[in-house]
């Protein structure tokens, strides 16, 4: 269970210093889950974390340690902790966390955003921030009142005395409430008490977003800035062979052009003048090993390897039987292509490397691995950077990337020029140099019985794997299955007595990361197309067939299914010129 804990006296008073007076509430919670902490055979210390100050003016700050990419997270996460804490919502504020690993996710270990954690990862240990923060306000509100503690209660922001009417706004209780010891334990409210916390709530971001004040990536100006673009190799894996800067350098506003680790920066006094001699460049790349890389090729390589025996990843009751003895036999291959993560902002980082430090504003979903990145990059150590998260225009995942790309890009030039620089990508560069949802071919067997009704289901993936030779690696990979790959084709809603799930592992070379829904963008578009052909083979209704494959275990999809089944129509006549179908997009991440 999380324990709320006292801070130490130096570490109190670095905080009061940064917050510049008021209350500031620290508090340990377990740094990874039960199955973590047993795949990594030792129990992980508990790691203090300050997610609260109280402000003497009343205000509710909340520190908020997962980046806000348009989820939502500035606002729902400040609800969790106001809820019980039973903050005045008007003075609730937020702001975005340094990078220190007190704000580490509390089941990944590392600071980051993704995988649709934010809000269930936060909720014990927010939670328990407000409570305690509560318990230290109602007794210093006693201890000034001179009363019990449990005659006293909290509302809107203020601990209230019924019996003598008296009423205290926390900003006056502050200075006694840092000196009292939190609870180790405290009490949570009742869900029905909830007052925040389920209500219509109008989100904190969206003033700033709409009078033009919100900073995004690309809104960071600094005093002699400069703007770079970056050439790249036309194929993956590629490399500088030879260039000549002489004409990018003849294009007016352009200052430097340096060679960097992916490839050739152009540095000028904006974009518009590094994007010109980015096109003036002459260069010569060596192609590399993907130079010949085919997509038929790569489909019939796809093909060979799914007529063979994957890595298994469900294998329920006798297949092969099964198969053998249906009534009728279906197939079907579906082949996906590679998809990029077209955020709506184009990624973007702005470096400032000085002799002894670092600074980077980014809009990240990986803090820890891009402070690290920036760091080494910089060759300053880490105590010396400091990385601020910036509102993100859309992350799908391509903001959290193991090698940390495009920060690396930015603080290299930067220590190259000795300048802050804005590295910015243009849209053709998001869509030819970076990384992707992996292709993916299935192919999937099903035997039908007499009703048309499955009692087979065989189904093999062949895709690259993102998690590969990352941190994550040792926890998703298991008996050679990625979950990942496997995740929405592995835990079918449907109930089919035999069943086989095979991955093939492909590799390819093309840079691939998580993108929105992960997993579940290919394998429950598979899966729920593929459960339409049976149907259609079986001359049933697509929702009639579906709920008859639910068993008992399924109820909670069924529900879901009948809700939204109630609210579209179905069963009745579409309007005309329009069609009805149904279809799973998968459970949302990253």
């Amino acid at each position: 269970m999380s324990e709320i804990v006292n801070l130490s006296r130096r570490r109190f008073l670095k905080s009061s210093a940064l917050a510049g007076g008021g209350l500031v509430l620290g508090f340990h919670i377990p740094g990874l889950t039960r199955s973590a902490r047993a795949d990594q055979g030792t129990t992980p210390g508990f790691k203090p974390n300050a997610f609260l100050r109280v402000g003497k003016d009343d205000s509710i700050t909340v520190v908020v340690n997962h980046s806000e990419m348009g989820q939502g997270v500035y606002t729902g996460l400040p609800m969790i902790l106001a809820e019980e804490l039973d903050a005045d919502w008007t003075k609730v504020r937020y702001e975005p966390a340094p990078v220190d690993s007190v704000y580490n996710h509390s089941v990944f270990g590392m600071q980051m955003t993704g995988g649709s954690t934010s809000t269930w990862s936060e909720w014990d240990r927010l939670r328990k921030a407000g409570a305690a923060a509560r318990y230290l306000l109602v007794y210093a509100a006693a201890a000034t009142w001179g009363v019990p503690a449990s005659s006293c209660r909290t509302e809107s922001g203020a601990v209230l005395h019924d019996e003598s009417g008296r009423k205290l706004n926390y900003g006056k209780l502050v200075d006694i409430a840092s000196t009292l010891t939190p609870p180790g334990d405290p009490p949570l409210k009742n869900p029905n008490a909830f007052r925040v916390i389920g209500k219509p709530t109008k989100r904190l971001d969206t003033p700033i977003k709409t009078n033009g004040a919100a900073v995004f990536g690309l809104d960071v100006a600094l005093p002699g800035m400069l703007v770079a673009v970056v050439a790249r190799p036309p194929v993956f894996g590629g490399k500088v062979k030879s260039f000549n800067a002489a004409r990018a350098k003849a294009v007016p506003g352009v200052r430097d052009v340096v060679q960097i680790d992916r490839g050739l920066a152009v540095v000028a006094d904006g974009f518009w003048p590094a994007k010109l001699g980015r096109e003036a460049l002459a260069v010569e790349w060596d192609n590399g090993p993907l130079a010949d890389l085919d997509t038929d090729k790569q489909k019939a390589a796809y093909a060979q390897l799914a007529g063979s025996e994957g890595a298994v990843a469900v294998n329920d009751g006798d297949v092969d039987s099964a198969l053998g003895s249906a009534d009728r036999m279906l197939e079907a291959e579906y082949d996906l292509p590679y998809l990029a993560h077209a955020t709506m902002e184009p990624l973007n980082c702005v470096a400032d490397v000085r002799a002894d430090s670092c600074t980077v504003w980014t809009g990240t979903q990986f803090q820890t691995a891009d402070h690290a990145a920036a760091a080494k990059d910089a060759g300053v150590p880490l105590r010396n950077v400091s990385l601020h998260t910036t509102l993100l225009g859309g992350g799908f995942g391509r903001r959290a990337v193991p090698d940390s790309d495009f920060v690396r890009e930015a603080v290299q030039i930067s220590r190259a020029v000795a300048k802050p620089v804005k590295v910015v990508w243009t849209r053709e560069d998001d869509m030819q140099g970076g990384r992707y949802r992996p292709r993916a071919l299935h192919t999937v067997r099903a035997g039908l019985d007499k009703r048309g009704l499955p009692v087979a289901w065989q189904q093999r993936i062949v895709c690259q794997s993102f998690m590969a030779g990352t941190p994550f690696e040792p926890f998703v990979i298991r008996n050679g299955v990625d979950e990942t790959a496997v995740e929405g084709a592995r835990e079918l809603p449907y109930a089919i007595p035999n069943r086989r799930l095979e991955w093939h592992e492909a590799k390819d070379g093309v840079p691939t990361l998580w993108w929105r829904s992960v997993g579940h963008s290919h394998t429950a578009f598979v899966v729920e197309s593929f459960i339409d052909e049976l149907a259609h083979a079986a001359g049933q209704d697509p929702l009639d067939y579906r709920r008859s494959l639910m068993g008992d275990g399924h109820a909670r999809h069924r529900r879901v299914l009948d809700l939204v089944a109630e609210k579209a129509g179905w069963g009745g006549r579409p309007p005309e010129g329009r069609g009805r179908g149904i279809a799973e997009i998968g459970r949302a991440h990253v």
